[in-house]
Formats: structure tokens, sequence, C-alpha cells
């Protein structure tokens, strides 16, 4: 049995999440984009593409920052880190960026 395995496994289960938000997210942005009668600027797109990718990268570095974490003997003090402020930050532009589409829509 692998030494701490339930938070290994909420931790894994935590980046699954993390990257299903950044996909849906993305993939509900550009099929918006795609309804309207107007064509959206392909930056738009790109974007969204980027902002998902770097959620997915961020998702990536934190949960293996917090597997180095869990298997640490020392104990940790429960903070903020900078990747859970800046996914955080992420989803709320890639929401921004779905909000612009659908304005163009109208």
């Amino acid at each position: 049995m692998i030494r701490n395995f339930q938070e290994h496994a909420a931790n894994e289960r935590t980046f699954l999440a993390w990257i299903r938000t950044a996909t849906a997210v993305v993939g509900f942005g550009l099929a918006i984009g795609r309804l309207g009668s107007q064509v959206p600027s392909p930056w738009t797109e790109i974007a969204m593409l980027f902002s998902g990718g770097l959620v997915i990268l961020l998702a990536y570095l934190r949960m293996r920052s917090k597997q180095r974490e869990i298997d640490s003997t020392t104990e940790q003090a429960a903070e903020e880190r900078p990747f859970d402020l800046l996914l955080l930050a992420l989803v709320c532009s890639m929401f921004a960026l779905i909000a612009f589409f659908t304005l163009h829509l109208v």
C-alpha cells in the first residue's frame, strides 16, 4: 500500500477536477463563439485555448507541489498558494472570454 494513499488520491482527484473545469469552460466558450452569425476573432479563440492550457499546466504544477507536501515529514501550515490564486484568476478570465463571445452574439 502506498503511504498516505488517501491524500494522494484526493490530490489526483482535485487535479482531474481542474482538468475537467478547464476543458468544459474552453469547449463551452468555443461553442458559444460559433453559435452566432458573426465569426469570432481567431485571437479570442486562441486566448481561450491558451488560458485553458495554462490552467491545466498550473493544475499539474499544483498537484506535484501537493505530492511533495504530502510526502514531506515536516508539518506544513495551511496557507493559500500562488497556484491556487492564479488558477482562480485564469478560470475567471475564461468566463470573461465567454462573456465576450456572448456579447458578439447579440
